[in-house]
């Protein structure tokens, strides 16, 4: 008979080789791997922020063939209408009746891309799927699959004609990753692949394959769920949120569903790691991406050059560690 602790380390195993697996695609991009597996493990969604060209489409698409999940893509665009992304009733002549006709939504892994490109109409449409994970048409609610996360990318230097994301769907994104330029060498390794007939287009050409599933993703979950959090600790996130809602750079702090998540990020982190408890040096290494999005920078601020992550490296500088 298996254990509970022998599957979660089987679970935890199989979601360690997705690394070495994307790099088949992807070169250098273990952190954003290592985010988008957090996301999964906390069902919640990421937003990837990065210059056209860094692979954020092929790091998707190469995640959701090594676990083995469907995953589509969809181009948010200024013409783009809510019933595109959720799907709609469509009317059949046979069967003189209207029926649904499912949208791109409905799949394992959604790679929205460029989210920030389409109307706030079209934005919105987006909030009970990310949300309640389901599709209402003509009062009637649609489940999606499970697992179910939406992986947004935006770029960050184009800001023309597009639509910023309100706070209330910024709030909806687990994490916000920033996908950085490969270094030197791994450049070098990007274009001796494509030298040697890489084709980005072709994964299974490139040999990616399964390498972990479902089961494992839910394992693991199940895993994360029972990671303990002493009280200190639980202090601790309360203590760093707490102190971006006064911090006199930002008008705007981590809200309590900011806390949960930094909680929840945590104890995946932790998992992924080897424990089965938080340590306050957990809550360091994910602050940063789960609450980059969640604050928002007084103008003042903006105009003197200062980031959110320089915000957040004063909070976490200045707010006193649990021993």
């Amino acid at each position: 008979m298996v254990t509970q602790t022998a599957g979660s380390d089987e679970a935890r195993a199989a979601l360690h080789r997705l690394r070495t697996e994307v790099a088949k695609a992807v070169v250098g991009q273990d952190a954003i791997v290592t985010g988008l597996l957090i996301a999964l493990l906390c069902r919640g969604h990421v937003l990837l922020e990065g210059v056209p060209g860094v692979a954020k489409t092929l790091l998707v698409r190469a995640l959701a063939a090594a676990l083995d999940l469907d995953a589509k893509r969809l181009q948010f665009t200024p013409d783009l209408m809510p019933g595109d992304v959720t799907g709609s009733l469509i009317y059949d002549p046979n069967s003189a009746a209207f029926e649904f006709r499912t949208g791109p939504v409905f799949t394992n892994l959604l790679l929205a891309d460029e989210i920030n490109r389409t109307p706030p109409k079209t934005q919105s449409a987006l909030l009970e799927v990310m949300e309640e994970r389901q599709v209402s048409v003509d009062g009637t609610p649609r489940p999606l699959p499970e697992p179910f996360i939406v992986a947004a990318t935006q770029n960050p230097i184009e800001y023309e004609g597009t639509y910023p994301l309100p706070e209330a769907q910024l709030d909806r994104f687990l994490l916000k990753l920033a996908v950085p330029l490969p270094s030197r060498d791994e450049e070098i390794g990007v274009l001796r692949a494509h030298h040697n007939g890489f084709d980005p287009r072709d994964l299974k050409g490139a040999g990616v394959q399964r390498v972990a599933s479902a089961a494992d993703l839910a394992a693991g979950r199940a895993a994360v769920q029972r990671v303990g959090v002493v009280e200190p600790v639980l202090g601790y996130i309360v203590d760093l949120c707490r102190a971006t809602r006064v911090s006199p750079s930002l008008e705007l702090g981590a809200s309590p569903r900011g806390a949960t998540a930094l909680l929840g990020a945590a104890k995946a982190w932790s998992w992924l790691a080897g424990r089965d408890y938080v340590t306050p040096d957990d809550i360091k290494a994910v602050a940063r991406a789960t609450m980059r999005h969640r604050v928002r920078l007084r103008a003042e601020a903006e105009l003197e050059g200062v980031t959110p992550d320089a915000v957040l490296d004063g909070v976490l500088a200045t707010v006193p560690t649990p021993r």
